[in-house]
């Protein structure tokens, strides 16, 4: 029984170290993780404002739940940055220099996602499934948008972000007189999706209507022509003198009768 006993005690010391040990590894691994800059906390609050970071880290710890990548230079959001990232609620990449997102770039976190903040950057446009599947309440505004089209497609795609579009204000647009107004106003007043059907049917109209008139044009002048030359011909015949009948021709035809 003493054997026994100090079997079974050696063995829960074992365990217990052995516990011990994969926790500190996993403290220690969870702690290598942190990029450069940042700081990460027990709860999966990871800050990277303000550290002068050019693209997103790709060293993220995987059991993050709130990253803030606001304040940065940052140009673009690359495909699957954040694909390894289940637990992500809450991601700002506010106040940066972003200009393009790929297609791609929140695969395996837009269904995840609960507030997505890109305002104040530069984006002109984006890919029409850039955001597909975002169930993520976005930020946008206080970005040089370029209303076209794909925007109108891809904030259709948002059905949850109704309040997003009336944020975003055209710096551009395929329409000049939609330059400086909301983009809800401009999705209102026109389908940007049809411009390009209906400025070829504009196109063909005005280009049918210009042949018809010169045909048109061409008849009118053919006919005045006519007329003019018909009556000048007229105004000959008139101004020849009339023949004078000789008394030698009366005399001839009487004798032959």
């Amino acid at each position: 029984m003493h054997l026994v006993d100090l079997w079974l005690t050696r063995s829960l010391s074992m365990c217990l170290l052995l516990q011990s040990f994969v926790l500190m590894i996993l403290c220690f691994h969870s702690a290598n993780m942190c990029p450069k800059d940042c700081s990460c906390s027990p709860s999966g609050d990871v800050n990277c404002s303000n550290a002068s970071l050019t693209e997103i880290p790709r060293d993220l710890p995987s059991d993050t739940v709130v990253l803030y990548l606001d304040s940065n230079q940052i140009t673009s959001i690359p495909n699957g940055i954040f694909k390894d990232l289940y637990q992500l609620r809450v991601l700002n990449l506010s106040k940066n220099g972003i200009e393009f997102i790929d297609e791609h770039a929140f695969k395996g976190v837009a269904e995840t996602l609960q507030t997505l903040d890109l305002s104040n950057n530069r984006i002109k446009s984006v890919h029409k499934n850039a955001f597909n599947n975002l169930k993520a309440r976005a930020r946008i505004a206080n970005n040089p948008w370029h209303c076209d089209c794909t925007l109108q497609q891809v904030l259709r795609s948002m059905a949850s972000n109704h309040e997003t579009a009336n944020n975003v204000i055209c710096k551009t647009s395929v329409l000049d007189e939609h330059a400086g107004r909301p983009f809800l106003n401009t999705a209102n007043d026109a389908d940007l999706c049809n411009l390009p059907k209906k400025t070829t049917d504009y196109a063909m109209l005005v280009t049918m209507f210009g042949w018809f008139t010169m045909v048109i044009s061409y008849v009118v002048y053919y006919v005045r022509q006519n007329q003019e030359d018909a009556r000048r011909h007229l105004e000959y015949l008139k101004s020849l003198p009339s023949r004078q009948k000789k008394p030698d021709e009366a005399d001839d035809i009487s004798t032959v009768v």
